[in-house]
């Protein structure tokens, strides 16, 4: 269907415009239209987890895997932290890519929990491939990461990286010292080898998973964003019931998006959990930058966001722009005040006022009080994006849509605009995901009387949970024409 232009309510200079009454024609396409909204239903397909010590590679391995810039990159060791899941596809076959960040047995703190999450994407993977620095050679790091592979009951590919050229393949022989077979040379950073690797892992990769979830039907995506330190992780490890993402105290932890499936009340999710929302994208830099491009896209991928926020202090500005984010976005809202078990009465009475005062554009959407700490009210989480979800995806007929429109313009008809009255004509819900109302008008319809609308279309309709979109087409003027 080729789309007619339309003019978002919002903007001064409205330039989807209908002649006449015969231009009703429009309504077949907006009336009438059959919205495609099925799901893509996720196949299950092998998972390659690419491992190594901090700053070998793996990370621009994985992008040039997929044959795109996915992966955060930076000439910085730990860049990479939890295990990340992507989807590739070489030679017609698809397979899925875990990122991990770097396995080093000696260390401590946050980069013990890294580890910890590198060592569990080898025990679930298909295939693995142990990344090596070919211009450092076999480090004792590398040693103990083969001792482990050697062990176990996967195929394990050797791949020396940085072979930037032929010279360098000399020092590819000490590699057979890992004792997992012949290296594979490879550049990672300009491509040379990676099709041979390619090749020879699709012929290591069994036909279909090991370990393989079969839900009935896709599971629906989630996003989880919010600040840094806001509870993120902790929240998609209480979920998920394992250290699932890498917690620590230090804010900014996560790097790139971690996706889970998480059964909650008998129904699979795909749960992503992001990197904190510092900065707008145009003032952060280096690995921030790229974070937030990576939050930003998951928000798009995902069908309804939790947007944490923590109950115990008070609102910020970046949880408004957080949530004004995820409304652009277009995606259903659920609102999870975290930490409330350290929200006493005083700062409860003081978070009410906080959401009167900032928050009132948004009453619609679905909010819960949870402790990602404690598992508090958990399980409200799920009933609250069932019905956010059950908005994004209603749509309302034609028919009540024009018999509520006369009703609500017979009470209270728009403004007077430049000594004229503007006349709705007709009324339709264009699309959902989100809901979309298109107004076909004589004129301008003001921005007041727009949210007027949009409040008595949730009023008489529902759509907690979800944005909605007001669209006017207005009709031109048709003595300017001639």
């Amino acid at each position: 269907m080729s789309e007619e232009p339309l003019a978002d309510a919002g903007d001064a200079g409205l330039d989807g415009t209908w002649s006449d009454e015969s231009d009703w024609a429009d309504y077949d396409r907006f009336g009438e239209q059959q919205w495609d909204d099925e799901r893509d239903t996720p196949l299950a397909q092998p998972v390659v987890a690419v491992v190594g010590r901090p700053n070998v590679g793996k990370s621009t391995l994985v992008n040039r895997l997929l044959g795109r810039r996915q992966a955060v990159v930076k000439d910085t060791p730990g860049v990479t932290r939890d295990r990340v899941s992507y989807d590739a596809v070489w030679s017609g076959r698809g397979f899925t890519v875990v990122d991990t960040g770097g396995w080093d047995p000696d260390a401590e703190g946050v980069y013990a929990s890294v580890t910890a999450q590198a060592e569990m994407a080898m025990s679930t993977a298909d295939a693995i491939l142990l990344v090596v620095d070919a211009n450092v050679g076999v480090s004792v790091t590398d040693e103990a990461v083969a001792k482990v592979l050697r062990r176990s009951d996967r195929p394990v590919l050797v791949v020396a990286n940085k072979v930037d050229n032929q010279a360098a393949e000399a020092q590819v022989a000490e590699l057979w010292s890992l004792g997992l077979g012949e290296p594979y040379p490879v550049s990672a950073l300009h491509g040379r080898g990676s099709g041979d690797l390619l090749d020879e892992m699709l012929r290591r990769l069994p036909e279909t998973p090991r370990e393989q979830l079969s839900p009935s039907g896709g599971p629906r995506r989630v996003a989880l964003v919010g600040k840094p330190n806001v509870g993120k992780s902790s929240m998609l490890n209480r979920l998920v019931g394992q250290q699932r993402a890498v917690v620590d105290e230090t804010a900014g932890t996560t790097v790139d998006p971690v996706d889970s499936l998480v059964e909650l009340d008998d129904e699979v999710w795909r749960f992503v959990d992001t990197a904190g929302l510092r900065k707008r994208v145009k003032t952060a830099d280096g690995t921030e930058y790229y974070a937030s491009l990576r939050t930003r896209s998951a928000i798009e991928a995902a069908e309804v966001a939790v947007v944490l926020i923590d109950g115990s202090v008070p609102l910020t500005e970046q949880d408004l722009r957080i949530i004004g984010t995820v409304i652009e976005a277009g995606r259903a809202l659920v609102i999870a005040y975290n930490k409330w078990d350290l929200v006493d009465d005083e700062r409860r009475r003081k978070l009410e006022k906080e959401i009167d005062r900032d928050l009132v554009q948004v009453r619609w959407a679905e909010r819960v009080n949870v402790s990602a700490e404690t598992g508090r009210a958990l399980g409200k989480l799920a009933p609250a994006l069932r019905r956010a979800l059950e908005s994004w995806d209603q749509r309302i007929s034609t028919g009540r849509i024009n018999s509520w429109i006369s009703e609500v313009v017979a009470a209270q008809p728009p403004p007077v605009r430049g000594g004229k009255q503007p006349k709705i004509m007709f009324a339709t819900q264009a699309q959902t995901r989100p809901p979309t109302l298109v107004l076909f008008s004589t004129g301008f319809l003001e921005a007041g009387y727009r949210r007027f609308l949009e409040r008595r279309f949730r009023e008489a309709f529902g759509f907690a949970g979800t944005p909605v979109r007001v669209v006017v087409r207005v009709r031109e003027n048709r003595n300017a024409r001639s």
